[in-house]
């Protein structure tokens, strides 16, 4: 995982100070890229230890189509529960956007049903998109991510904007664009989860990894993970895990959590920071 403390590096020393939705403030540089060939192994942090349950839960919920932090809140994960309604509702966040995508006509679109058929089908595509920058759907900036869910807005606008799969030699590649991403928090979320769907989706169409690009607009450490961060990029990253799937379900969206397994995974002990709101 060097690349990632490579990005760590690069905004501690040349990230430009900026407000922000939160009120927290961050320090932002524009414009980066990072990849990781999955061969190499799985690209978990080992700098610190992550929350594996959360990241994949949260995926799988993306694939359910869901948009109500119950099933999370079923499975121990909270990543999403500040900006629900009481009720739990996110109005039509990842879920609905990759599962149910409304058009103009009233008709609704599964982009990762379309995604699998257009892998198997016509591999060499340059059209194998997910989309989750719905401008119908945006939330009002000026009301509460509760208050948007309520009336039928997303909670909050989707960061991780748009994924393209790619497939040569029968290797399944995946590049995902960010456009804000919190550097400390979300990006190992980012990549690991990204790992994990490009794993799932290359077994269910008999294909072979490849590797994962991660280009982001916005790239930004928030200014009270500024010394976690140093603490960080202090420490030497260590040989990275492996992935072992446990079997291979009958579509994309019958995969459970026990039917992943991660192998000699040694972190170095977590760093907590709190996450801006």
């Amino acid at each position: 995982m060097l690349p990632y403390i490579q990005l760590l590096n690069d905004v501690l020393e040349n990230g430009q100070f900026k407000g922000d939705r939160t009120g927290t403030g961050t320090y932002s540089v524009f414009g980066r890229q990072v990849r990781y060939d999955l061969a190499e192994g799985f690209p978990l942090l080992t700098t610190k230890k992550l929350h594996i349950r959360s990241i994949l839960h949260e995926l799988l919920w993306f694939l359910k189509g869901e948009t109500n932090i119950q099933y999370l809140s079923e499975n121990g994960v909270t990543i999403w529960d500040e900006w629900a309604t009481k009720e739990g509702e996110l109005g039509p966040v990842y879920g609905a956007q990759w599962r149910s995508w409304k058009g103009h006509d009233g008709q609704e679109y599964d982009q990762v049903t379309e995604l699998i058929k257009g892998l198997k089908s016509n591999p060499n595509s340059r059209r194998h998109i997910i989309n989750g920058w719905n401008v119908a759907c945006l939330p009002d900036e000026s009301k509460a991510p509760d208050v948007n869910a309520a009336e039928g807005r997303m909670a909050l606008p989707p960061c991780h904007v748009l994924y393209q799969f790619y497939v040569c030699d029968n290797k399944l590649s995946a590049s995902l664009y960010i456009r804000s991403n919190d550097l400390f928090l979300g990006n190992p979320y980012n990549t690991a989860s990204l790992a994990f769907l490009t794993h799932m989706i290359a077994q269910q169409c008999d294909m072979e990894v490849g590797e994962i690009v991660i280009s982001i607009g916005d790239c930004h450490l928030y200014s009270n993970h500024i010394e976690q961060a140093k603490i960080q990029v202090q420490r030497t990253p260590k040989a990275l895990p492996k992935l072992k799937i446990h079997r291979k379900p009958e579509s994309i969206f019958d995969y459970k959590f026990e039917d992943f397994e991660i192998l000699d995974y040694d972190p170095e002990p977590h760093i907590p920071a709190p996450i801006a709101i």
